[in-house]
């Protein structure tokens, strides 16, 4: 199954699996080890493996700066796939 992936930011990988469309609309956040999850509605962090807390505050901010586009993202491809 492809992982799409919907920004880059810098170091920053944004992403989503393509089989978790049983779950709310999320986001992962990669840099190389660490991982990061945000829920999008409303944006919040969800777990996280690796980011010092700064990290998670940047992170925190760059989501909540493109929620409407992972959101939009998250929508389209699982509705084209279902």
């Amino acid at each position: 199954m492809p992982i799409p992936t919907v920004l880059r930011s810098g170091p920053y990988r944004f992403y989503f699996y393509s089989n978790e469309n049983s779950e709310p609309a999320h986001i992962h956040v990669q840099k190389g080890d660490a991982l990061a999850k945000f829920w999008l509605n409303p944006v919040t962090l969800a777990s996280q493996s690796g980011f010092p807390a700064h990290e998670l505050n940047k992170l925190n901010r760059l989501t909540r700066q493109n929620a409407a586009l992972f959101y939009e993202a998250w929508n389209e491809f699982f509705r084209s796939t279902n």
